[in-house]
């Protein structure tokens, strides 16, 4: 796992408990100071449809080096998409042959973005879980059974198979993305409705149950669907992704029912306290300057990353 953070953490622990021999890259002098364990309190809801709270202070094995001689299978790198160019760059020549899992946020035109990695060696993919570090250490967060990894051809490349069995033997579902380009951003556009919002609201945190905020964030999203198609995705091809955007109303209303009253979707947004963190000014700064050089009008996302951010919840 590239990093400690909550996703890598949140997986590393669900693939070394199902026995797999899991290490996690991290900066120098981190070693030390994170330890050799982690605290962790998350809804798991691979086996419990509503999650299954799981406490417990799990080994974690950290390294600050990187080889290609230590001929690792399989690299998860999950950071913020502001930073993916400068790790791909950084495990270029350390990766050996393990296959690439790029498993989160991308804009950028995903090759593009992990070049000089061989785009044979890579897999995109991204998780259905979160959360965030208290100031105690504690990880607290949520963890959904479906894992969705994206297919390049017609069927599943050898490495694409290998990141699927990974993940099936840790017992999560894989659902397949034909085209993971166009999934990846649609889903970088909601992020921004959502990033937007919590701008205005202080947090992600402080949207919780609120029907009305969630609507502004789907109609915020909505302003840059004509960028993701201005990009050559088919809008066709992802009904399903983009359905929120077409009845914002009615999927506002569920999102915060959802989100006051289930507590894994309570969860997964209740540790996103802080609306001026890196990733969430980078994700609104990004997609902005894309609907600037593409000429679409963007009034909602420029309005709401121009406020001042409100105070957390």
């Amino acid at each position: 796992m590239f990093g400690r953070g909550v996703i890598a953490t949140i997986y590393g622990q669900a693939l070394q408990a199902a026995g797999h021999d899991v290490e996690y890259f991290v900066r120098p002098g981190r070693v030390v100071e994170y330890g050799s364990e982690v605290r962790m309190d998350v809804l798991d809801a691979r086996r419990a449809p509503l999650g299954r709270r799981v406490q417990q202070t799990a080994p974690t094995r950290l390294r600050d080096d990187l080889d290609p001689s230590d001929a690792y299978d399989l690299v998860v790198l999950s950071v913020g998409h502001h930073r993916l160019v400068d790790a791909a760059a950084f495990l270029a020549p350390r990766l050996g042959d393990a296959t690439l899992l790029v498993f989160g946020n991308v804009w950028e035109e995903p090759l593009s973005a992990i070049a000089p990695i061989p785009a044979e060696q890579v897999v995109f993919g991204f998780p259905q879980g979160g959360g965030g570090f208290t100031d105690d250490g504690v990880l607290h967060g949520a963890l959904l059974r479906p894992v969705i990894v994206g297919t390049a051809g017609s069927a599943p490349s050898p490495r694409e198979l290998a990141v699927q069995g990974a993940f099936r033997s840790a017992g999560f579902s894989i659902r397949e993305e034909k085209d993971m380009r166009g999934w990846l951003l649609l889903h970088f556009a909601a992020d921004a409705g959502m990033h937007a919002q919590g701008r205005v609201h202080g947090g992600l945190a402080a949207m919780i149950g609120d029907r009305t905020a969630f609507r502004d964030a789907l109609l915020t999203a909505q302003e840059l669907l004509p960028v993701v198609e201005a990009r050559g995705v088919d809008l066709r091809r992802h009904r399903r992704a983009t359905l929120p955007f077409r009845r914002p109303g009615p999927v506002a209303a569920v999102m915060a029912w959802t989100t006051a009253h289930i507590p894994i979707a309570n969860e997964s947004l209740a540790m996103h306290t802080d609306p001026d963190a890196a990733e969430p000014r980078a994700v609104l700064r990004d997609a902005i300057d894309a609907a600037r050089r593409l000429g679409v009008q963007v009034p909602r996302l420029k309005g709401a990353a121009g406020a001042q951010p409100a105070e957390g919840a």
